[in-house]
C-alpha cells in the first residue's frame, strides 16, 4: 500500500510474510508502491500479473482495480489483504473472482485483549483510541474491540476515542505529526494509555508518549498496532510500548503464497481470527507479564463464543 515498506506497521508486516516466503519456499519477490495518490493502483497491478503467477494487494483500497484486472488475467492469481473479495449482492455471497482471495482479520477481537490489558494497566481510569482514518468501517473495528475490552474490565473505564482523517481522505495513515498532537491532548485530559490503528502515524504517538512522561514526570503508555512495535521502534521508545495489537498480515501473505505454490489457492474469503492466532497480543517488554493469565482466559471466552466482541462502537 502507499507508504511501502519502512512503515513499522502494517505494509512491514506483509512485507515480512514475502521475504519469509522468498526464503522458505524459494520463490522471487517483486515489490511496487502505488503514487501518492494511489491514481496507478491498476496499471502496477498489471505490470505485476504480466511477470507473477500470484498478486498480493496489500490494502483495501486495492478491491476494485484487483476485481477489474483479475478477470482481464485468469490464469494469474490474487489476494487481497483487509478485504474479503465477495459480491455481497448475492446470497450467499460469492468470491468476486475465481481466482480472487480476500484476506480479513478480526482486528476487534486483538483489539479486545489489548484494550483489556490497558484497563488493568491504567492507574487513571482513562485510556485513548487514535484512528488514522474513519467513516468506512475497518477502523471503528479496532475501537470498537478496544473499548469492549477495557469495559469489560473497568465498567467505567474513559475511552477518548479520535480519528485523524475521515474517508475518502486517507492521509490520516501518514500523519505522524497530527498523530503526536491527538495523543498529547488525550494525555493532557488523563488517559495514560493510548491505542492506535493509525499505520505509520503511530510514530507520532509513541514520540508523544516519551515526551509526556519526560515532561510531566508520570509514566503513560503506547500500543502498537499490526506489527510488535516494540521491536520496530528505536530503543530509547521502547519503554513506552505497553503492548501491540498483532494483525498476523505476515502469516496471511505467507500461508497464501504456499498455498498458490503447491496448487491449493481458492478464491473466497479467509478469515484470521484469534482462533487460528490470526490476531493477538505482544509481551515484549515484560509490561503485560503480570495480566497474562486474565488476557489469555479473554481469549479463551472469545474463542468457545461466551464473549462475543462488537465491531461498531457503540
Amino acid at each position: 500500500d502507499i507508504g511501502g515498506r519502512g512503515d513499522q506497521s502494517f505494509n512491514d508486516s506483509a512485507a515480512a510474510g514475502a521475504d519469509r516466503a522468498v526464503a522458505d519456499l524459494g520463490i522471487t519477490v517483486s515489490d511496487a508502491e502505488p503514487n501518492a495518490d494511489g491514481s496507478d493502483r491498476a496499471q502496477l497491478l498489471q505490470l505485476q500479473a504480466d511477470a507473477s503467477e500470484l498478486v498480493l494487494a496489500v490494502g483495501f483500497l486495492f478491491a476494485d482495480d484487483v476485481a477489474a484486472v483479475a478477470a482481464e488475467n485468469p490464469d494469474v492469481n490474487f489476494a487481497v489483504v483487509d478485504d474479503a473479495m465477495l459480491d455481497f449482492d448475492q446470497d450467499p455471497p460469492a468470491p468476486r473472482g475465481d481466482n480472487i482471495a480476500g484476506l480479513t482479520f478480526a482486528e476487534e477481537q486483538g483489539s479486545f485483549l489489548v484494550g483489556a490489558a490497558a484497563a488493568l494497566k491504567s492507574e487513571t481510569g482513562t485510556v485513548g483510541f487514535i484512528g488514522g482514518v474513519g467513516g468506512f468501517g475497518l477502523i471503528e473495528k479496532f475501537e470498537a474491540g478496544f473499548t469492549a475490552g477495557a469495559q469489560s474490565v473497568n465498567a467505567d473505564i474513559v475511552v477518548i476515542p479520535q480519528y485523524i482523517t475521515q474517508a475518502p481522505d486517507f492521509d490520516g495513515f501518514f500523519a505522524g505529526d497530527r498523530a503526536k498532537e491527538i495523543a498529547l491532548s488525550m494525555y493532557d485530559q488523563g488517559a495514560d494509555i493510548i491505542y492506535h490503528a493509525a499505520g505509520g502515524s503511530g510514530a507520532g504517538l509513541f514520540e508523544a508518549a516519551a515526551e509526556q512522561s519526560e515532561t510531566s514526570g508520570s509514566k503513560v503508555w503506547a500500543i502498537g498496532v499490526d506489527s510488535d512495535q516494540y521491536n520496530t521502534v528505536d530503543a530509547e521508545l521502547q519503554e513506552y510500548i505497553l503492548t501491540s495489537m498483532l494483525k498476523r498480515v505476515d502469516s496471511a501473505v505467507f500461508e497464501i503464497t504456499e498455498a498458490a505454490q503447491n496448487g491449493e489457492f481458492s478464491s473466497g474469503n479467509v478469515i484470521y481470527d484469534l482462533a487460528v492466532d490470526g490476531v493477538g497480543y505482544s509481551t515484549s517488554g515484560g509490561f503485560v507479564d503480570a495480566y497474562v493469565d486474565q488476557l489469555e482466559e479473554f481469549k479463551a471466552q472469545i474463542i468457545d463464543g461466551t464473549i462475543t466482541v462488537p465491531t461498531e462502537p457503540s
